[in-house]
């Protein structure tokens, strides 16, 4: 997944979830944040953060922010991306790499889940979560509690009855990284919740990604302890 155009900043503040003030050559920019989620150990004051620039010149903010380095490490943190860069690479995981039709937003149960796919034999559903949150190379999610999280869980576990396989799939917006894990601290009801589709079947697998200040594509596997 590439981005057209990408600027460096730094960081100052982030008044709001959805909005940073980022410095620009020495001038304060209001910049949409491309994720609701906390980012409390990502977006500090003065760290250098890339910033895509959009395609609708009449927004109220001339760019997303999109991308933080994190010491040494570089992070996306665009939310809508992991979706398009699983679209993009699906046949490159083993287990999705004979299927023919790819349709993302699909309706399932109450639900619309991110990704569906098939091949000869088999009707997968893939729901995609992206992580960003990580620790000493260990990377988990949610970094906020997460009903919805919750309940997408619930939906892949009751679709194995009407012959779905069903997968989740945590894409880690960074390279270099140990291990994945729920993160128990934050949302207990979801690393159970977790737990329960590993027992039932549910495929979980965690994928990191090469990422660059323009570009953020799926590299390989890592290990997924529940």
């Amino acid at each position: 997944m590439q981005y057209p155009m990408v600027i460096e900043g730094r960081f100052i503040s982030r008044p709001n979830r959805f909005i940073a003030i980022v410095d620009i050559d020495g001038t304060e920019t209001r910049c949409h944040v491309k994720n609701t989620g906390r980012c409390r150990e990502l977006l500090v004051k003065g760290a250098r953060v890339y910033l895509s620039v959009p395609e609708n010149p009449d927004r109220s903010t001339a760019y997303d922010l999109v991308a933080v380095m994190k010491g040494n490490k570089l992070i996306n943190m665009d939310s809508q991306i992991p979706n398009a860069a699983v679209a993009e690479s699906l046949k490159t995981i083993p287990m999705f790499s004979r299927v023919t039709d790819i349709r993302r937003e699909y309706t399932y149960g109450n639900s619309r889940i991110d990704i569906y796919a098939e091949d000869d034999g088999n009707r997968y559903l893939i729901e995609v979560k992206g992580v960003t949150l990580e620790d000493d190379g260990v990377v988990r999610f949610p970094d906020a509690p997460t009903e919805r999280g919750v309940k997408h869980v619930r939906e892949l576990i009751a679709s194995m009855k009407d012959g779905y396989v069903p997968c989740l799939l945590f894409v880690i917006q960074m390279d270099d990284v140990r291990y994945f894990e729920p993160n128990r601290a934050t949302d207990p009801e979801f690393a159970d919740a977790l737990r329960e589709a590993e027992e039932a079947g549910v495929k979980i697998l965690a994928y990191t990604c090469e990422v660059t200040p323009d570009s953020m594509t799926l590299k390989e596997p890592v290990e997924v302890r529940i």
